[in-house]
């Protein structure tokens, strides 16, 4: 489409595609599902507009789609009656509505700067900037490797940095407090954030022994001195903190659970053989001490020992065995996940029981012994037309296909077993597409834990696109069977269009 002298001069970004007729806009809407529409009263309206949005179609490009409609030409004017648009009504003459999976998704209203939409349109469903918050106006919002070393070199005040990832929920809790006591300490203390979710900040991740979020380093004159360890703190807290910075206190250990009081028999390698001789019904607990499942437990797994240990024809007596520390009993029985139950029948292993978990199903259970239901096969057992990748062959496979989106999961995860079934129907959808693959790597296979931390892999299930074997973006569309096809839809629909293009020009 033919645009204003203006925008020549103004060096507008070819990648704004200029739109007046309906169907142009629907082909747009058919066959892109990321866009950002500018609607303007008139040309010179949009000017300020089309100035930031030409370096955000450069930021965004291949991920996010930039488009504009000058509602105050007579053709356009049509186009944007029908839309429903009308930009006269808004102070500055202009609108920014954007439109996903080929509908309107909602108008956009955050802060109106290069940072914030090129934000937006990598993550649309997002929450805002931690910049964008107005109380977080006196925290030091640092982006880049370069600026945080350009801020750590110039810096002389007492700094304070957190490491954050915008989804971590434990950061969301702390911002408050923390911009709070960036305000009241302004002058005398720096109080600065920085996003290092994404995978580019590995090398910082290393440096700071960022394992987790958020994760607070403290400073002086550029040198890292402690790690700030009190997440539920309020802003009066980190003042003090700041007044008299220490390391944190080493954690005083947990007591085993073999040393608490209670009526398990808590067996080790060398006992265990003649235990199980002894007794002619034993159930097992292989835990694990950091094992959250197993605490959860716990309560549950005594209450029945103590009811089994004074009931007069007891079925059966429990017993439990830390698999970290007896690692050959572990080995023995292939035990790979906690808590693992197996029952043991006059010194014989008889049946592993992953359904027990209540003192009222061990009880009812060891009254009427009986082989468990047989366990839902695993994802990869299955018939399906997803690749299961491990580490030495992930690169090699994806090189292999134009398109892959790879889900990392582990089997436990509830959020996974939701999306499982949606992203294998996806596959299957696309199984004669030679060019396109939907892969899946299990990271809480020991293999893969490298992989997977490679990949910027925080939480379960995490969506990866990848190009030929190479990272492009984070998949954060819809979770159900039509987002994951949509996204694969529209970029073998961009792919024909190219192709298309190429013959046209020849």
């Amino acid at each position: 489409a033919f645009l204003p002298a203006f925008v020549y001069t103004l060096k507008v970004s070819p990648l704004i595609e200029k739109i007046s007729d309906h169907k142009d806009f629907k082909k747009l809407l058919r066959t892109r599902n990321n866009i950002l529409v500018l609607y303007s009263k008139s040309a010179a309206a949009a000017e300020n507009s089309l100035r930031l949005l030409s370096s955000v179609a450069q930021e965004v490009k291949g991920r996010g789609t930039i488009s504009w409609i000058d509602c105050g030409d007579t053709e356009s004017r049509k186009l944007c009656k029908k839309m429903k648009v009308d930009p006269n009504s808004k102070e500055k003459g202009v609108e920014l509505l954007h439109y996903k999976d080929g509908a309107f998704h909602t108008e956009y209203n955050r802060a109106v700067t290069l940072k914030s939409v090129v934000a937006f349109l990598k993550d649309p469903e997002g929450a805002p900037l931690w910049e964008e918050d107005p109380e977080a106006k006196d925290v030091v919002h640092v982006d880049s490797e370069k600026e945080l070393r350009r801020l750590l070199k110039k810096e002389d005040k007492p700094l304070l940095m957190m490491f954050y990832a915008p989804w971590c929920g434990v950061c969301k809790r702390m911002m408050p407090s923390y911009q709070q006591a960036a305000t009241e300490l302004k002058g005398k203390y720096v109080l600065a954030g920085m996003n290092v979710y994404s995978a580019e900040f590995e090398r910082i991740k290393e440096e700071y022994n960022v394992r987790g979020y958020p994760t607070i380093c403290y400073f002086e004159k550029g040198k890292f001195l402690f790690h700030f360890e009190n997440y539920g703190a309020t802003a009066a807290d980190i003042a003090e903190w700041l007044k008299n910075p220490q390391a944190p206190q080493p954690q005083a250990p947990e007591t085993p659970w073999a040393d608490e009081e209670n009526v398990v028999y808590h067996l080790t390698d060398e006992d265990f053989d003649k235990f199980i001789k002894d007794h002619s019904s034993v159930l097992v607990m292989f835990h694990a001490p950091w094992c959250g499942h197993c605490k959860k437990m716990k309560p549950e797994y005594e209450k029945a020992a103590e009811f089994l240990h004074v009931a007069s024809d007891s079925p059966g007596v429990l017993a439990a065995v830390d698999a970290t520390v007896n690692k050959a009993l572990a080995e023995r029985y292939h035990i790979s996940g906690f808590p693992t139950l197996k029952y043991f029948k006059d010194g014989e292993e008889k049946y592993t029981l992953p359904h027990l978990r209540t003192k009222k199903k061990i009880i009812d259970w060891l009254l009427n012994p009986e082989a468990p239901p047989p366990p839902e096969p695993a994802w990869e057992e299955k018939q399906t037309s997803i690749i299961h990748l491990a580490g030495e062959d992930f690169r090699e496979s994806l090189k292999k296909k134009k398109h892959t989106l790879v889900m990392f999961y582990a089997p436990w995860c509830p959020h996974c077993k939701n999306a499982i079934p949606h992203f294998t129907t996806a596959a299957e959808v696309f199984k004669e597409d030679r060019k396109i693959a939907y892969a899946a790597v299990d990271c809480a296979k020991e293999q893969n834990h490298d992989l997977c931390k490679q990949e910027g892999v925080d939480g379960y299930p995490t969506f990866n696109y990848y190009n030929y074997g190479k990272f492009v973006e984070k998949y954060t569309g819809e979770r159900g069977e039509s987002g994951f096809t949509t996204f694969m839809r529209t970029l073998r629909e961009r792919d024909h269009e190219r192709v298309g293009k190429k013959k046209d020009e020849l």
